[in-house]
């Protein structure tokens, strides 16, 4: 989710602001919860401050167990207990708490005196029949928690005024809940402030004959929902203690993952069956103007949330699993074939097989059930079970999901196994009780797959396009890829993003067609907030620039490949910075084509380290360009004109001295010799530039003109060489003895048959020393460069990442639950 900082309350009297956001409704609504105490409630606030405008509505619920307590009075009232008054005083005692902490003196009297106007209210309901006044008596907690809201507000943030729900909500039919909405609306239009934050009452409503009711299970969602219908708003956000809706409920199974989008369908499904977070009727205003539905924990309100709304591939790919118990399967003649159904859409039951004459119900049906059988004159046997269902988009239509569910209750006592008529989900009727384990099995059964990575692409060039071009065959046929979805795109200026996924075989082409200018703060802005269980940056830039956005990419827990070399040649404390934070964020870095293109030098070296062996010394030629001009180079041809013939075959750099300084060679170095486990800058690496001083700072064409001024220095050295039956190579070595560490890039004369001597022109080679590898080192020799094998290695690493992604164990963290 984007929030839209544009739209906040910090300077809410701003006449034209409002006026061109009139029209721009969102509700906010704020569960017991998130309301429970001062300091959640100055959370709220500051929620409210920043993500909301006047035009908007806040939805309060009554202030953490409030409604329970009321609840409480009524029940000791009814029984005539002599502990009602003690209720009443811890009730009120709490309301107090909240008012002396949370407004000014003033505020705080008027509070007051009008909770002791209630609490005296509450004593003449005592007096005389409590039963008449059960809705009044529950209405009072969000009346107060509004009261108490719409001041705060007033004295800290905007004008705000609280809103009775029951002054405009009227139901057409209290037993289903039903909403009068032509009437509602008229009513509301009424009532709603002007130029001041509406805060109304959730829960609550009045039925047809004006008496106060409320609104039943998850009421205060279902009022935010209404709202959303009446004021034709764009979005609802729900703020509670958990971050979004989970493949199952996340205070039973620790391993559940956070469902960032949930298409429309599939949500109301999890509502139906049981999910904690959804309810059915919290879903049923919104189709009138397909309202965006968000869910966030306002204990942890950085962190996105989920999403309700119309999404594509990757969100219908979705799975979760839910459980209910305590219901009843009704069996009957009566219900076979579309008797079945016709009762199943009646009596509103959970499920429905008119093949066995079986319809699910919760016992609360039970004897609405026999009074719709009265008149068939056919018996109906009734047995307790508990259910638990696979819920996803066209989940039935899916391969094999069946099966795997009837894989994971083997064993079990199963009745049957049902397919809903909207295919939206599988249910399992079970003989006995669903348990927390039994959950957790059929969860992971179910989902152990179902882990979505989000790829971004960054950089266009030879290899990203090489890189690209390799991808769709690598998604079909590597299976740790499974689950990679490419969904962003970028060069320098331009980026393509989608969080339903671009279309791999066609992405270039809809790069070029549909890629927008952007900028740093955009790129960051829509990463923070993506959708995906984990999001993968394949950075194929030569930009240090973009290397500076690895710390930001950590932050948010993103994985990082990079072909780039900056950030793991940067100076040492931002090194250093760069791997505390990708290991306290969990982000995993891999930049094995930074040295070798495509060969496994890290590889071999990290395998090494891992392995308890001690490296002491790391050499060899690490340039693909040096590579081949002193392979090429024996004196029949200018060194000169060996350079101008590499860079016309694209072998050079643009411009040669990038190769010939040896920085590129000395960036290598360091980041072996990191990779090693020794600490080191690049300062600390002796480099020989190979061009004269007096060219280095020369445009590219002037340096091109004098280009043959090279030519005596290497004609000198490779004269000298060959007269002790030697060679030249440009060599890069550092080596660690008895506590000191020396290193040097630079040019040497090495004999003929000598390792580095024999090199196919662009391979590169290291030579490996450790405790294991004295007498005989470690070589490894292959192509240094080229887009193919480059390409190649970045896809190594991908499939590194995604394979240890799945290996990871993952730990629901709850803030406001399990803190």
């Amino acid at each position: 989710m984007v929030i839209d900082m544009s739209n906040s309350l910090e300077n809410p009297w701003n006449e034209e602001h409002n006026r061109l956001n009139k029209h721009a409704v969102n509700i906010h609504k704020f569960g017991g919860s998130s309301l429970a105490s001062a300091e959640c409630v100055e959370r709220a606030v500051s929620i409210i401050q920043q993500h909301c405008s006047l035009t908007d509505i806040i939805v309060v619920s009554a202030n953490g167990d409030t409604t329970d307590g009321l609840i409480e009075i009524f029940k000791l009232a009814a029984t005539k207990s002599e502990h009602v008054h003690e209720q009443i005083s811890l009730v009120k005692a709490h309301q107090y708490q909240l008012i002396e902490a949370l407004v000014s003196e003033s505020s705080a009297k008027e509070l007051i005196a009008l909770l002791e106007q209630d609490i005296s209210l509450i004593l003449k309901w005592l007096q005389v029949d409590i039963n008449a006044h059960y809705s009044e008596l529950l209405a009072l907690g969000e009346i107060w928690s509004a009261r108490l809201l719409a001041t705060i507000l007033n004295e800290q943030v905007c004008p705000s005024k609280a809103v009775d729900a029951r002054d405009f909500l009227r139901l057409s039919d209290e037993s289903s809940c039903a909403v009068n909405y032509s009437l509602s609306q008229q009513l509301f239009e009424q009532v709603k402030p002007q130029r001041s934050l509406a805060v109304v009452t959730g829960f609550i409503a009045r039925n047809e004959q004006n008496g106060p009711c409320t609104l039943g299970r998850n009421g205060s969602d279902y009022s935010a929902t209404i709202l959303a219908a009446l004021t034709q708003a764009q979005q609802v956000t729900l703020w509670t203690d958990v971050d979004g809706i989970y493949s199952a409920d996340p205070r039973v199974v620790p391993n559940a993952r956070k469902l960032h989008r949930v298409p429309r369908a599939v949500a109301k499904e999890l509502g139906r069956l049981g999910n904690p977070i959804l309810h059915a009727k919290t879903l049923q205003p919104l189709d009138s103007n397909n309202c965006h539905l968000h869910i966030a924990s306002s204990f942890d309100y950085q962190n996105a949330g989920t999403e309700v709304g119309d999404f594509g591939q990757i969100a219908n790919q979705e799975l979760a699993v839910t459980i209910e118990n305590d219901l009843l399967l009704a069996q009957s003649e009566s219900f076979i074939g579309d008797e079945g159904v016709a009762a199943a859409q009646e009596l509103s039951a959970l499920a429905v097989d008119g093949s066995k004459g079986q319809i699910l119900i919760p016992i609360s049906q039970q004897l609405s059930v026999s009074h719709w059988l009265a008149s068939q004159a056919t018996e109906v046997k009734f047995t307790s079970v508990s259910i638990i269902a696979v819920v996803g988009h066209q989940v039935t239509k899916r391969a094999n999901v069946k099966l795997k569910l009837k894989h994971a209750l083997k064993g079990q006592a199963v009745e049957n196994v049902i397919a809903s008529s909207n295919q939206h989900s599988y249910v399992a009727v079970l003989k006995q009780p669903c348990t927390g384990e039994l959950l957790n099995h059929v969860h992971h059964e179910l989902t152990k797959d179902a882990r979505h990575i989000g790829l971004v692409i960054a950089g266009t060039g030879n290899i990203g396009k090489c890189f690209i071009d390799m991808l769709p065959k690598q998604l079909a046929r590597i299976p740790a890829l499974e689950n990679v979805h490419l969904v962003g795109l970028l060069s320098s200026s331009k980026i393509l993003l989608n969080e339903d996924g671009l279309n791999v075989e066609h992405v270039t082409d809809e790069f070029q067609s549909l890629a927008v200018n952007y900028d740093n703060d955009t790129l960051l802005q829509w990463i923070s907030h993506h959708p995906y269980d984990d999001l993968v940056v394949v950075d194929i830039t030569p930009s240090e620039q973009f290397s500076h956005l690895y710390h930001e990419f950590f932050a948010h827990g993103i994985h990082v490949i990079g072909a780039n070399k900056w950030a793991a040649s940067s100076g040492n404390d931002n090194y250093q910075q760069l791997k505390s934070s990708a290991a306290k964020n969990h982000s995993l870095w891999l930049g094995n084509t930074t040295v070798g293109a495509g060969l496994p030098i890290n590889f071999a070296i990290e395998d090494l380290i891992n392995s308890g062996d001690d490296i002491i010394e790391i050499s060899g030629i690490f340039s693909g360009t040096l590579s081949w001009l002193f392979e090429k180079y024996t004196g029949e041809q200018s060194f000169s004109e060996l350079v101008v013939q590499a860079r016309e075959l694209g072998i050079t750099e643009p411009d040669p001295r990038e190769d010939l300084s040896g920085r590129d060679v000395q960036r290598k170095l360091l980041i072996l010799a990191r990779a090693a486990g020794v600490e080191l800058s690049l300062d600390d690496i002796e480099c020989q530039n190979l061009v004269p001083e007096g060219l280095r700072e020369l445009p590219l064409a002037a340096f091109l003109e004098q280009i043959h001024q090279l030519d005596d220095f290497f004609a000198t050295h490779l004269a000298i060489a060959a007269e002790q039956q030697q060679c030249i190579r440009y060599v890069a070595k550092f080596t660690k003895r008895q506590g000191k560490i020396t290193a040097q890039v630079g040019l040497v004369s090495l004999a003929t048959d000598d390792a580095f001597s024999t090199l196919t022109p662009c391979d590169n080679i290291f030579k490996v020393k450790s405790l294991w590898y004295q007498d005989n080192p470690l070589i490894i020799r292959g192509p240094g460069a080229g887009r193919e094998v480059t390409a190649g290695g970045l896809h190594s690493d991908l499939v590194n990442v995604c394979q240890q992604l799945a290996s990871r164990g993952h730990q629901v963290k709850l803030k406001g639950i399990n803190e």
